[in-house]
């Protein structure tokens, strides 16, 4: 348990945006979120969802891969900085022992109201990450943070922590108020296994002899894919604001992806069974707004 602190905790939220990658976050150009402070190029530690999400509720942020450094050092120095996150002095590394699970940590040890509304269905409540919050839910659409926001209640009593699995940078990268029949579809990445085998094998692009090459998987095709996740996250801009105008005073808020994503780049698409630069670079920003 950390030390009792005269210090009033600060509520803290964690905004997720689901496989969006960190060069299509900058070419954005998000206004909004920069208020919170400068982006960084992080890595993260896992380039799937649901063991990203993982790392991310122990408390491991994604890294900015150091040189010359002992990784129990680094694990011990970052998770220190959640004296600046939730606004306290009195945390330290050993606190996060045994459990190691900050949902817990915060609601158990710190007396926080915990809460998670996520997009993607491999994070529902049934899940092992359903552990710690008082309150975690599988939203109805997988792609409207703006719901998130609008459902976002505070206590006054306790400080509060709020984790936020946004969707609509992931695949298919469609905004809210778009019909699904406009939405690209691709075979496999949708749950129609009929053509897999011609397509996509273990996230590498594979295409039989006798198959068309360019039939989905060419250049500008995987180029309009890029620029949906760019306009998701032009539009996700809009939503943060409308997030830094109902959070209190004393909230701190990281704004981060949980692995990044494959436009084509050496016949890659999509994240998961993927080695690749690009599926682990992701877009890192933190701040207090006032």
């Amino acid at each position: 348990m950390p030390k009792a602190s005269k210090t009033k905790p600060n509520n803290y939220v964690v905004v997720v945006f689901d496989s969006c990658r960190y060069d299509s976050f900058t070419a954005a150009k998000p206004k909004t979120i920069k208020k919170l402070g400068k982006v960084e190029k992080r890595w993260s530690y896992a380039s799937w969802t649901s063991p990203s999400h993982y790392n991310l509720l122990i408390g491991l942020m994604p890294h900015t891969s150091p040189r010359h450094v002992y990784a129990s050092e680094y694990y011990k120095n970052d998770f220190l900085k959640f004296n600046t996150r939730l606004g306290v002095d009195n945390i330290e590394f050993k606190s996060l022992v045994p459990k190691l699970f900050l949902p817990m940590f915060l609601r158990d040890g710190m007396g926080y109201q915990t809460n998670a509304m996520v997009s993607l269905p491999v994070l529902n409540p049934k899940t092992i990450l359903n552990n710690g919050f008082d309150t975690y839910r599988l939203m109805d659409k997988h792609n409207d943070m703006r719901a998130m926001v609008r459902s976002m209640a505070f206590s006054e009593e306790k400080p509060n922590f709020f984790l936020l699995n946004v969707g609509e940078t992931h695949y298919p990268y469609a905004l809210p108020d778009e019909p699904p029949d406009q939405w690209p579809r691709i075979s496999g990445v949708h749950g129609v296994f009929k053509h897999l085998d011609d397509e996509v094998v273990g996230g590498k692009l594979l295409v039989k002899k006798d198959a068309k090459k360019d039939r989905f998987f060419n250049n500008k095709k995987l180029e309009e894919l890029r620029q949906r996740q760019i306009a998701a996250v032009k539009h996700l801009d809009g939503v943060v604001e409308e997030l830094f105008d109902i959070v209190p005073k004393n909230t701190f808020i990281t704004i981060l992806a949980d692995h990044g994503e494959l436009f084509g780049e050496d016949g890659y698409f999509g994240h998961g069974p993927i080695y690749h630069e690009k599926v682990w670079e992701v877009p890192f920003v933190e701040g207090k707004l006032r």
